[in-house]
């Protein structure tokens, strides 16, 4: 038996290989030529590798469509010992159709723990992805999987159902699933998150919405969801350039609000609608979630106004546990009022020992930053402050930072004006 990792990067030299000998494997065909054909040929050879353990397979750029996919999983699904697999397809043809093959091979591997599997850049339909997600249900004993599907051509029921698929992936610990550039768009997307909620032993999860159509109720219907994941500690959610306005975030918090036991959590809604208005249950939402310690929540470039500052200022005062925060609000059209207000409500987060507060390219002037520093000074427990007001309307002023020297508890200090 060969313990140590066996490189091929042509075909037919490893099709007429010792193929029952390998336990780890790496197989680069990139930009080849390789047809389904070829590919169906490779997913037999694989079949025979009876005794494999690690595999690495690269096959991106040629031209395999989704039939060559699915017998390619086919092949796999008889490597009974397979643990770790790593499958790039990006840059493929697969496009529409029943892809269910591909992950109810894999699902076949018994042993298997860890998937990686890399999808972008291939027409990839909400046909395909349900049926992916159908057949990737099988792999019970998935542990760990990354899943790319960035540039494709699937839609808000698509997704859904992906979720709905992958929520048989009953011991899924750790997921990470890219959804950019896709077509989702405004719709019911609650069964994304319901469906990741039935994997009950799901404790990290970062899902990339980014650059899609996502608007008032497909967002909210995906607070909703990720709402009955309840047993995640750890959540990624990257929603940057949609079409969300204050009332989808704030109900995305409130559907957050019920993972009551995340402990870390990063939300990134730059570049949506969100515009002014009442943003605090978005915050008071997150303040449901009692262990949530670390928070990093980005907001930049949504024409965020005072009324909305202040808002969402009242609801992050309710996060009274959180130590860790993080907060971009740069690029808005926060005034001083909304900087006075926003300050004063989290002296209310009593725990907070590390800040990051970013407001460059708002409307703030001087008695804005007077108000914002004295609130931030009550923060009794603060030891780490990173304070950006850049392209404001404050001219030369080192207050802010001459008053903070004068603290002896604060272990670093970052104010930046210019």
């Amino acid at each position: 038996m060969i313990q140590q990792n066996i490189y091929f990067n042509n075909l037919e030299e490893f099709i007429n290989s010792s193929l029952q000998s390998y336990q780890v494997l790496t197989i680069s065909l990139i930009d080849k030529k390789i047809s389904s054909k070829k590919a169906s040929g490779l997913g037999q050879g694989l079949g025979k590798c009876s005794n494999l353990l690690n595999l690495t397979l690269n096959l991106c750029q040629n031209q395999i469509d989704v039939q060559g996919a699915s017998d390619l999983g086919s092949g796999l699904g008889k490597c009974s010992n397979l643990q770790n697999l790593t499958l790039g397809l990006e840059g493929n043809l697969i496009g529409n159709g029943d892809l269910s093959g591909l992950g109810s091979g894999l699902g076949e591997c018994t042993n298997l723990q860890n998937l990686s599997l890399f999808l972008y850049q291939n027409q990839i339909s909400a046909i395909c992805a349900s049926s992916l997600g159908f057949g990737l249900g099988k792999c019970t004993n998935l542990q760990n999987l990354i899943l790319y599907l960035i540039q494709n051509q699937i839609d808000t029921q698509g997704a859904s159902d992906l979720g709905q698929g992958l929520g048989k992936c009953t011991n899924l610990q750790n997921l990470k699933l890219y959804l950019n550039e896709n077509k989702i768009d405004d719709g019911d997307l609650s069964g994304l998150g319901s469906g990741l909620g039935d994997c009950t032993n799901l404790q990290n999860l970062t899902l990339y919405l980014s650059k899609n159509q996502i608007s008032a109720i497909c967002a909210s219907s995906l607070g909703s969801g990720l709402g009955k994941c309840t047993n995640l500690q750890k959540l990624t959610l990257s929603l940057e350039n949609n079409k969300i306005d204050v009332q989808a975030a704030s109900g995305l918090g409130s559907g957050l609000g019920k993972c009551t036991n995340l402990s870390k959590l990063t939300i990134n809604l730059m570049h949506n609608k969100i515009g002014n208005g009442d943003l605090s249950c978005l915050g008071s939402g997150l303040g449901k979630c009692t262990n949530l310690s670390n928070l990093e929540l980005s907001l930049g470039h949504n024409e965020i106004g005072d009324e909305c500052a202040s808002s969402l200022g009242s609801g992050l005062g309710e996060c009274t546990n959180l130590s860790n925060l993080t907060l971009r609000l740069d690029n808005n059209q926060i005034r001083s009022e909304g900087a006075s207000v926003l300050g004063s409500a989290l002296i209310k987060c009593s725990n907070l020992s590390n800040l990051g507060l970013y407001l460059s390219r708002n409307l703030i002037c001087l008695q804005g930053e007077l108000e914002l520093s004295s609130s931030l000074a009550k923060c009794t427990k603060l030891s780490n402050l990173t304070v950006e007001l850049k392209k404001n309307c404050i001219k030369k002023s080192k207050y802010m930072k001459t008053k903070w020297l004068k603290s002896k508890r604060l272990v670093v200090l970052k104010i930046n004006y210019n």
